[in-house]
């Protein structure tokens, strides 16, 4: 099974006369809603900030709307160098949005390594339809934690919100009953294949099948050649991987994947399902953004066949 790459790649491009935007555009984040693909996409300037900008497509391969200015910007010491690959989830009425905080540990006297956390923030479905960026304050539920890939579940299990994150070179899973504050972390996937040697991290949020839940993740290898590969975990409980499938799914190919800020990297924090079709947003070499797709039915047939042997 393998991704089928747009053949409009890159289909977002950085803009050399918006300051902001100018270095690349990449990682983003991707949530369909009220029948059109909404897109809030990680920006670097030329020193290297990151911003998040929006980007919205009727079809979910053309845009059609772009703002000029980004719709979410860093604060304080704990994102002073921005805020990175932005995942978005349904939950009720809000979309909740984890990304990285890239910053300084606040307050120290001394210059120490520069700190990477998850950051968790939300907004009215309503304000986000309607680009009014009325963002709650953030928050970091792992403060201090090199901690990176939160996905959260757009479901309630026994009361219960679900979270996988990457705490190198793991996936994990944790709990919560507010959204804030999580528990019970424990490692549910570990590097196993040779092409995810070095780390596995999460990609795009899960999406709902009758299968399972279908997870988009990236893998880096010895290399550090950045893939994208998946696995299905069960409808009831996330924590159980049902299906892993043992062969990347999209690998840097193209030369807008192959050269860049970063050399050889695909790497997705957003995916929708649109009628049968998963539509995969990804940044190619840490500059642009592409889309790939693939069926629904193409994801699910292998894990089909392996409960059959």
């Amino acid at each position: 099974m393998k991704l089928e790459r747009y053949s409009g790649n890159p289909v977002l491009k950085p803009i050399e006369g918006n300051e902001w935007e100018s270095r690349a555009v990449f990682n983003c984040a991707a949530v369909y809603l009220d029948g059109r693909v909404h897109i809030v996409y990680r920006a670097q300037d030329g020193a290297g900030v990151s911003r998040l900008g929006y980007a919205m497509s009727e079809d979910g391969f053309h845009i059609t709307t772009r703002l000029k200015e980004p719709v979410y910007t860093p604060g304080g010491e704990i994102e002073k160098y921005g805020c990175e690959d932005p995942r978005i989830s349904v939950v009720g009425d809000k979309l909740y949005m984890s990304y990285v905080a890239y910053g300084e540990k606040p307050n120290m006297a001394a210059k120490v390594p520069r700190s990477i956390q998850i950051g968790i923030t939300a907004i009215d479905i309503d304000d986000f339809l309607n680009h009014e960026w009325n963002w709650k304050e953030p928050y970091y539920p792992f403060p201090g934690v090199d901690n990176k890939g939160a996905v959260i579940f757009p479901h309630r299990f026994n009361g219960e919100y679900i979270l996988y994150h990457r705490i190198p070179p793991h996936i994990w899973i944790a709990y919560s009953r507010d959204l804030r504050h999580w528990y019970n972390s424990s490692i549910i996937l570990s590097p196993e294949y040779e092409w995810e040697y070095y780390k596995i991290g999460t990609g795009a949020p899960p999406i709902k099948t009758d299968y399972g839940w279908l997870l988009i993740y990236h893998a880096v290898d010895r290399t550090r050649t950045y893939r994208l590969g998946y696995f299905i975990a069960s409808k009831d409980d996330p924590a159980e991987i049902i299906y892993r499938h043992p062969e990347p799914i999209l690998e840097p190919e193209k030369e807008f994947e192959t050269q860049g800020e970063v050399s050889n990297v695909v790497f997705t924090c957003g995916a929708v399902l649109v009628g049968d079709t998963v539509i995969v947003y990804y940044g190619g070499a840490d500059t642009v953004i592409c889309v790939a797709t693939a069926k629904l039915e193409d994801f699910i047939k292998p894990a089909i066949t392996q409960s059959l042997v």
